[in-house]
Parts: C-alpha cells; sequence; structure tokens
C-alpha cells in the first residue's frame, strides 16, 4: 500500500493540492480538472481534514513533507 492510500488522502485530493502547490488558483485547478471551484474547495477540505491541517498552506506543506507532491 503506498503512503498515499495509508494516509487517506485520495488521487483527486492529491492532484488539487498539487496544482495548488504549483501556485495555481481554485478557478484555474477547476477547470484543469474539469470540475467546479466548489469541488476543489471541497477536496481541499477534505484534504486538510484527514491529515490535521487547518490551512491548504498547512496541507500542501504536510504533504512535501511526506513526499507525496
Amino acid at each position: 500500500m503506498d503512503h498515499a492510500r495509508r494516509t487517506g488522502l485520495a488521487a483527486d485530493e492529491l492532484r488539487v493540492l498539487r496544482l495548488l502547490a504549483e501556485g495555481e488558483t481554485v478557478d484555474v485547478v477547476a477547470r484543469r480538472l474539469g470540475v467546479s471551484e466548489r469541488t476543489v474547495r471541497r477536496k481541499t477540505r477534505s484534504a486538510c481534514d484527514k491529515v490535521g491541517c487547518e490551512t491548504t498552506i498547512e496541507a500542501i506543506v504536510w504533504a512535501v513533507r511526506h513526499e507525496l507532491l
């Protein structure tokens, strides 16, 4: 089982975090993934909740430290 699965993060949550980490805005991420901005925000919040972070930046840092991004 890979590390992302052990953390409970879904592939789409990691894709969202990766694009945000690259500096993309929520609206750009939504367009690139073909989803709504609301979905991007929901996936970001879900990722934060799963890893115990309060903010998107904290979740991105957490993912980088755990070599997921």
